[in-house]
Order: structure tokens, then C-alpha cells, then sequence
């Protein structure tokens, strides 16, 4: 709580809005002394003036005294008696949970040859020991995956599916986050290759999805289901909490994340956000009226796709922007993509979420690069949101191998909540 620059007990509403300018300016001062609630609760009822224990930075100053106008004491009381009755005054994680958003997950099975057609001369397969190869070299090189994509098999594995995605969804509307944060990656959506920043933030009020070519060939049914699946139909307008976004992008800088900000589409008619985003918003907050924001971390293209060690780092520097936080959020993060694909890589999974369940974020943090190519780079996503609840093991996670073609490509769809 903050004690205006006249060191009056009352400060005007919109001064608390200057809450997270001065806490982003804090860095500055070795030894700040913050103000509780609780102190200027009773100091309010009882008119006793504190002069000490206030850290502005002088830049602020004409900000501070353009917002000075008086507030009654009381409502630094009522400020108080709000956060006993369990609203801190604070940001404060109430879920996170990581989902795959394969085209799997918006199609129905009959429709996932369409994907298997393509596998046949997709040129980003690589094998389960991270080798890049061809269709047929990986149809060559091991076991036959026949059974597993037969018809009958692969619609069990949609009910499954759809099953764990309905639970996701309910326990996210359970937990009623103020905000939603989706680490999710862009391909060539927003970005392209005359500016790839390894990780970016988004601070605008509203993120506009990118639209799918019109002309792009294939199945008319599945390309249709898709692209509502994940918002790309035509220009959706997400609602973003651009306020929040902007305090944890400060409160991030500060910590030495020096991520990438925007806070608009320059050109909407060609770029916009992506699959990551809109398959979370359309999907899982379906019946959550929920502002984003969107984060965007570079897994998929090099040189510069930060290491698993440094992806579970900004985790835990997003975690603690969070909870350093004065804006009053309940705050959900979301990790979006993966896990391994176009093969799927079972013992590459199963490691990924063995870690997630027991804790272990050394595991995670250690897992090799050679095996984080083409979609399996995704996972980096699911370490990122790892990192944010630290070594918290997760409540329940749900896996499904789906292999679509006999030589076994096909995608780890996989789901977890914290």
C-alpha cells in the first residue's frame, strides 16, 4: 500500500493505480521499505500520520501529485476488511495446466487421415532418438504401428481425449481466473523471419487471430473444422489484459528476462495470433469470460529457441512477477502445443510427464535438445509453465498416444493440471 508523497494517511484512488509504476521503479533502491495493508489500515482508523518507509522514484513525482486528490480513510479500512474476506489486494496463481492442440483435437478420428496423408512427405520427422528421416526410413527402421491406427482404435482414443478436454474445462471455470496466460508458440502467424524474438509478451487490449489462406488445399471438412477449432476461420478479436501484461512485462525486465513486447498487430489483414491461442480460448474457456494474455515463446525455429533450463528459469521469473504483483488478479497459466510430434515419441513423453508429476524440475531442465525438434519443440512450453509452479507436482495428467500412420507418426497428445 502506498503513502502519498506528503506522507498523508488517505491517498486518492487512482494513486493505488500508480501501485505497480513505483514497484517497477523499486529496483532502483537497494532497501525499500514497503507499507502493509494492514499498517495503513490502522494508522487510517486511528489519524496517526506516517512519515517514513516510502520508495517512489523522483521521475514519478508529477505522476503522484497529478493523481492527489483526498480519499476518506475509511476506504483504506475497507481495502483491509476486503482482504479478510480472502481477496488479498495481490495477483495470485489459482491454476495452470498444460494441453496439446493437435489438429487431432478439433477433428474427429475418421478425419485424421488427413493429417496421416501428409506424413508421408512431411520434412520435419525426426525419429524417437532425434534423428531427422523420411517417411519411409522411419517406416524401415522399427516396429509397425498398424493396429494402432486402425479406425475403431483411434475413435477410443478421441472419446479419451475429449474426455480429458472436458475436464481441463471445467476445472478452469472452477477456479474463476480473473486472467488467463497462454505460453503457446507462434508459426509464422504474428511473426515471420525479419523478426523472431526468442520470447515476447503481449500488452495490447484486444489480440487479433490470424486468419487461415483461404486457398490452402486438402479435405474442405477437416480444413474447415480446424481452422474454427482454433479461431483462424476468420479475424477473431480476443480480450487481453493489457494492465497486468504490462506490469509483469516491468516486473520481468527488472528480474533480467529480457523479453520481447507489443501491443498491437501491425498489419492484422496478414498476421495475427495463432493456433496456441485461439484452440485454448475456443476449446477451454468456452464458457469462461476471462481476459488473455498472450505469451509467446520461440520453440519451434533456431538459432535462437531459448534451452529447457531457460525456459523453466522464466517460469519461475513469471511466478514471482505474479506474486510481486499489487493488481488484484486470480491468475491462471496455460501451456499450449506438444507433446511430441509429427512421431510420436512415447519414452520422450512419458519422461516429460513422470517429471510433472513427481516434481522434478531438474528433469525437465536437463532434458536434450536434440530430442526438442519440429513439433516436439513445443514441450519447452509445458517446462516454461513447469517452471511457474516450481516444483509443485501436478494433480492429475492424462496421456494418449495416437500413431496414424503404420510407421508411427502421429502426435503425444498429452494434459496436466497444477
Amino acid at each position: 500500500m502506498i503513502i502519498d508523497g506528503h506522507a498523508h494517511l488517505v491517498a486518492p484512488e487512482s494513486l493505488y493505480a500508480s501501485l505497480s509504476m513505483l514497484r517497477s521503479s523499486a529496483g532502483a533502491y537497494p532497501n525499500p521499505m514497503p507499507v502493509s495493508d494492514e499498517a495503513l489500515a490502522a494508522s487510517a482508523a486511528s489519524n496517526v500520520k506516517i512519515m517514513d518507509g516510502v520508495c517512489t522514484d523522483a521521475n514519478l513525482a508529477p505522476a503522484i501529485a497529478a493523481n492527489h486528490s483526498a480519499k476518506p480513510a475509511s476506504s483504506a479500512v475497507s481495502r483491509a476488511a476486503k482482504r479478510q474476506r480472502g481477496k488479498t489486494g495481490m495477483a495470485r496463481l489459482v491454476i495452470g495446466f498444460g494441453t496439446s492442440h493437435s489438429p487431432m483435437l478439433v477433428t474427429d478420428a475418421p478425419l485424421w487421415e488427413e493429417r496421416a496423408i501428409s506424413d508421408h512427405s512431411n520434412p520435419e520427422l525426426y525419429d524417437v532418438e532425434g534423428n531427422h528421416c523420411t517417411y519411409d526410413e522411419l517406416l524401415r527402421s522399427g516396429r509397425s504401428y498398424e493396429s494402432e491406427c486402425q479406425p475403431e482404435y483411434l475413435g477410443q482414443q478421441e472419446r479419451k481425449i475429449q474426455t480429458a478436454l472436458d475436464r481441463l474445462a471445467a476445472d478452469l471455470k472452477e477456479a474463476r481466473p480473473d486472467v488467463v496466460l497462454i505460453v503457446g508458440d507462434d508459426q509464422h502467424e504474428l511473426f515471420d523471419s525479419g523478426n523472431f524474438p526468442a520470447i515476447s509478451m503481449f500488452y495490447g487490449q484486444t489480440a487479433p487471430t490470424h486468419r487461415w489462406d483461404a486457398a490452402r488445399t486438402g479435405n474442405q471438412r477437416f480444413l474447415k473444422m480446424v481452422s474454427e477449432g482454433y479461431m483462424m476461420d476468420r479475424r477473431h478479436e480476443l480480450p487481453c489484459d493489457g494492465e497486468f501484461a504490462l506490469d509483469l512485462i516491468g516486473r520481468m525486465i527488472h528480474a533480467g528476462i529480457d523479453l520481447g513486447a507489443s501491443s498491437k498487430v501491425s498489419d492484422p489483414e496478414k498476421h495475427g495470433f495463432g493456433h496456441a491461442y485461439g484452440f485454448v480460448c475456443k476449446r477451454l474457456m468456452a464458457s469462461l469470460q476471462a481476459p488473455i494474455i498472450p505469451i509467446l515463446l520461440n520453440t519451434y525455429y533456431p538459432p535462437n529457441q531459448p534451452t529447457p533450463a531457460r525456459c523453466y528459469a522464466i517460469g519461475e521469473a513469471l511466478r514471482s512477477a505474479i506474486e510481486a504483483s499489487g493488481l488484484d488478479r486470480r491468475v491462471a497459466v496455460v501451456a499450449s502445443g506438444g507433446l511430441s510430434h509429427f512421431v510420436t515419441n512415447e519414452p520422450l513423453d512419458t519422461r516429460v510427464l513422470n517429471a510433472l508429476r513427481s516434481g522434478d524440475g531438474a528433469q525437465l531442465c536437463n532434458l536434450p535438445e536434440k530430442l526438442l525438434k519440429s513439433g516436439s519443440s513445443e514441450i519447452r512450453n509445458w517446462i516454461m509453465v513447469a517452471g511457474v509452479f516450481r516444483n509443485a507436482p501436478v494433480n492429475w495428467a492424462e496421456y494418449v498416444p495416437v500413431y496414424r500412420t503404420p510407421a508411427g507418426t502421429g502426435v503425444g497428445v498429452g494434459f496436466a493440471r497444477w
